[in-house]
């Protein structure tokens, strides 16, 4: 299991685990971690190496200071800028001042000259942690902003400061000297999470500031923590529904996929969709056009090219909306698809229409199943009659309103997509990145999802798996590759089928 827990769950679980533990050992074990991971991504020996620790002025910086104690007793030169607190420390921040000071770091005021002076090997981020609620400005924020040029490993102590563990979402905005708004966090490699991980480190701004996510749970009772109802996706999530096939099958054991779309111009989404859809194990796929219908495709001839007027929605599990456009002939034909009341996602035009069309909502919300909604920021901003701004502030808590609003599984999709149910549960994913900010992958992944529901996966593992795998299969090309420039939609394909089979065999093994 992957649990995330929101700030106010953590401060409850530290509060409980404190009461139960002698003064400062929440603290000191923080340090302990904090050290021992430090040692990891330093050379094979500390000793000799020059660690910048930077301590800020609350418990966080206390973490920092333990950590820059156990650092500088392994033999590794630690300098510490020490960002004192305004009024009264904490006892246990107090303790790990005196901890540090007794030991060969060194404590210095912040300088622009300190930060030059070494080829720093690592450093550690105790400036602010997830109690921080202001952004960063003065001579932290002048002290983020040069870290950030730096091309040591950097290891966040919880949260990267100035990133919202939340939303994900950078601490802000302030202004700076000619009056603009402007948003600055510290860009970590690393990040050691403390007792729980948290959401704001895996979606919106939190992947690319937050690097690689460790949890350190400090040995807290693992009773002290709550059910989540907010999860990070795992393959383990949907794995039930993975099988190797009978030989005794044919074709309609594995379900039509009709996707809906193809007004004129833009018949190559609808293609990318239904090329998907076959190379993810659905039995037969339709490529339903809303305008002239292509006689066949070219690229993958097993595909069923047809005009979307004839075509009996009852009879598959629909993918409607990749280049559908936004006729009066396509809310039509949208219409039709919701209420033959089959498999249905939603994506790209279809989206849009719904949030223009009342009566297509109240469609939608008659349906004995739910349908799966798969909007990016802006889609999402029109069905829920906001603002991209509005949505993107805090990503989990808009998906879960529009599950609620619109009773269907929503994949907000974006960096960290949320995938959201009704019930108010909600995962983030981890797999994907910038390799899929190009057109037609959205097209892809609605293919995906669609054809898994052709075979009878729930929505719910239908739409954790679709996600999963899409972003797993960028992950993988871009590894190969060694960048995320270029990709395009129809290299997904194969991807994604290569890792669903990957994972049919690994758990037939």
């Amino acid at each position: 299991m992957n649990p995330l827990y929101s700030v106010a769950e953590i401060r409850s679980i530290e509060q409980a685990a404190a009461a139960a533990l002698p003064a400062g050992v929440l603290m000191q074990r923080a340090g302990q971690a904090a050290a021992k991971k430090a040692l990891d991504l330093l050379p094979a020996t500390a000793r000799g190496t020059h660690v910048l620790a930077l301590a800020g002025p609350g418990n966080n910086g206390g973490d920092a200071l333990e950590a820059a104690a156990h650092l500088a007793q392994a033999g590794a030169h630690v300098s510490i800028v020490h960002f004192p607190p305004a009024g009264a420390s904490s006892a246990e921040r107090q303790t790990a001042l005196q901890r540090a000071s007794a030991s060969a770091a060194q404590l210095l005021p912040y300088s622009e000259e300190l930060v030059n002076s070494q080829s720093w090997a690592l450093v550690i981020d105790g400036l602010f942690g997830i109690g921080l609620q202001r952004p960063l400005d003065g001579g932290v924020r002048q002290l983020v902003a040069q870290i950030n040029t730096l091309s040591c490993p950097i290891l966040a102590l919880d949260v990267p400061s100035g990133l919202d563990a939340d939303t994900g979402q950078i601490i802000g905005p302030i202004k700076d000297d000619a009056g603009d708004p402007t948003e600055i966090a510290l860009r970590a490699s690393h990040t050691l999470t403390f007792i729980a991980d948290k959401p704001g480190l895996h979606t919106a701004e939190g992947p690319d500031f937050a690097g690689l996510v460790q949890v350190a749970r400090l040995e807290i009772d693992g009773a002290l923590l709550p059910a989540a109802n907010l999860h990070l996706n795992d393959a383990s999530y949907f794995s039930r529904q993975l099988s190797s096939r009978r030989h005794n099958s044919h074709k309609g054991s594995y379900g039509n996929v009709a996707v809906l779309g193809g007004a004129s111009g833009m018949q190559g989404a609808p293609i990318l969709a239904a090329r998907m859809a076959l190379h993810a194990g659905a039995g037969r796929v339709y490529a339903l056009f809303a305008g002239l219908p292509l006689p066949y495709d070219a690229g993958q001839p097993e595909l069923m090219c047809r005009s979307a007027e004839d075509y009996d929605f009852s009879s598959a599990s629909v993918v409607a909306g990749p280049g559908l456009g936004a006729s009066a002939q396509a809310s039509a034909l949208l219409a039709r698809a919701i209420v033959a009341d089959t498999p249905l996602l939603l994506d790209a035009d279809a989206l849009n229409l719904l949030a223009s069309d009342s009566a297509l909502q109240q469609a939608l919300g008659a349906r004995r199943q739910p349908a799966i909604l798969t909007p990016h920021p802006l889609e999402a901003a029109r069905l829920a009659a906001s603002s991209v701004s509005e949505i993107q502030a805090d990503r989990v808590r808009s998906a879960r309103q529009l599950a609620e609003s619109y009773q269907a599984i929503v994949v907000l999709k974006g960096s960290g997509s949320i995938i959201a149910a009704p019930n108010g549960d909600a995962v983030i994913n981890p797999t994907g990145n910038a390799a899929l900010a190009t057109a037609g992958t959205g097209d892809v992944l609605a293919g995906l999802c669609g054809s898994l529901l052709a075979q009878g996966w729930p929505a719910w593992q239908a739409a954790l798996a679709a996600v999963w795998l899409h972003g797993m299969a960028a992950d993988v090309l871009v590894a190969e590759s060694g960048n995320a420039i270029g990709l395009t939609a129809s290299e997904l394909i194969p991807a994604i089928r290569t890792e669903l089979n990957r994972l049919v065999a690994r758990k037939s093994a």
